[in-house]
């Protein structure tokens, strides 16, 4: 019996990028557009636009991707590869398999900052890949490394996490921007 390939969203990624962009795992609809957070609901691309992260305004599409890649030096990739409606339909196997796989490429690449989009995220990654049960994460920078790459933690920008504003999620990007800048 064969098996079909998971279709999934690529990889972004190459040494020494300032930041690595790391979700969950990909949307449907980012998979079916072919780039990262394409739900028009999600409040990436408006959080990212307002923020001074970067210094124009970028129409979510695969062209903005790979000006982030080029230009701003943003990788992209996500804990579990597995693409999913929603967080509730990963399985304890996804963190199992996926996590030591990101922690491979996070040691690889060496990016200067990893930002986790989410607690979640963050929390599954330590447990499955570094071994650490942490429950009490705090937004902004982590005081645990991944290599030599700084961690810094931001709300999910998913449409399911309506409990953070667009506003916030612009207030973290800002922070974020203002550690590259020292960093």
């Amino acid at each position: 019996m064969t098996h079909k390939p998971m279709k999934t969203l690529p990889d972004y990624l190459r040494k020494d990028l300032t930041i690595l962009s790391v979700g969950l795992n990909p949307s449907l609809p980012s998979v079916e557009a072919g780039f990262y957070f394409a739900n028009p609901r999600n409040r990436f691309w408006r959080g990212l636009n307002q923020s001074r992260l970067i210094s124009e305004t970028l129409v979510p599409s695969v062209g903005a991707q790979q000006t982030l890649f080029e230009k701003y030096s943003m990788g992209f990739t996500d804990v579990v590869k597995r693409p999913s409606a929603n967080a509730s339909a990963l399985r304890a196997a996804d963190y199992r398999k996926w996590s030591p796989v990101l922690k491979d490429k996070i040691i690889k690449y060496n990016p200067r900052v990893v930002w986790f989009h989410g607690k979640l995220a963050w929390q599954h990654y330590l447990r499955r890949a570094e071994g650490v049960n942490e429950s009490s994460t705090q937004w902004g920078l982590q005081d645990t490394r991944v290599g030599l790459s700084i961690v810094f933690v931001t709300p999910n920008p998913s449409p399911a996490n309506a409990a953070f504003s667009l506003q916030v999620l612009v207030e973290w990007y800002n922070e974020l921007a203002d550690l590259v800048a020292r960093t």
